[in-house]
């Protein structure tokens, strides 16, 4: 089941990232030309190194199915639904727990290797007999990720390897609503 508010909260929190960029650089976001990488993320050229960028909306239909019937496990809604919401570069964020970094996939074929990323921490997590978590941020502190609890949809502080520690949040909606874009 889709959750409007999670996706306006996504949606809201990319524009305001690019619009605070934009306030501040007079440019959309920038990345490196990589034409082994190509992204519908990607406007335009800036320079000869570097493409301005945007977020956007997932057109085609992906699913988290090859990573369920692998794994035999249902993912949380709101994890299948944070991924396939947008492409995007990674955000710079910040809220009153520290710095971060919201993941995204920058294209479909960044997609696949984010499924294979998933998949490898699950299957750590149940070789630890942990309860399955699901990455969607980095911290600014080494080996700190933020997690969504498969279970219950709470968001968690977590070191890898180890149990979450730290509750942000009882949705990933709610904890996006209380992030702010971070412009370096």
């Amino acid at each position: 089941m889709l959750n409007p508010s999670l996706s306006s909260s996504i949606r809201l929190f990319s524009q305001q990232y690019v619009e605070a960029f934009k306030q501040q650089f007079n440019h959309s976001p920038l990345v490196e030309v990589d034409e082994n990488w190509p992204s519908p993320c990607i406007i335009q050229p800036f320079d000869e190194q570097l493409n301005e960028w945007q977020p956007q909306d997932i057109e085609q239909e992906l699913t988290f199915n090859n990573v369920e019937q692998a794994l035999a496990i249902e993912l949380h809604p709101d994890i299948r639904q944070y991924f396939t919401t947008i492409f995007s570069e990674n955000i710079a964020a910040t809220c009153e727990h520290g710095e971060l970094s919201l993941l995204f996939a920058w294209s479909e074929g960044d997609f696949s290797r984010l499924q294979e990323n998933i998949i490898g921490h699950i299957l750590m997590k149940q070789r630890l007999k942990q309860e399955i978590t699901v990455f969607f941020a980095v911290t600014d502190e080494e080996d700190m990720i933020v997690s969504v609890d498969n279970n219950t949809g709470a968001v968690w502080v977590e070191r890898v390897g180890c149990q979450p520690h730290k509750k942000l949040a009882e949705s990933l909606a709610e904890f996006l609503n209380n992030v702010s874009p971070l412009i370096n």
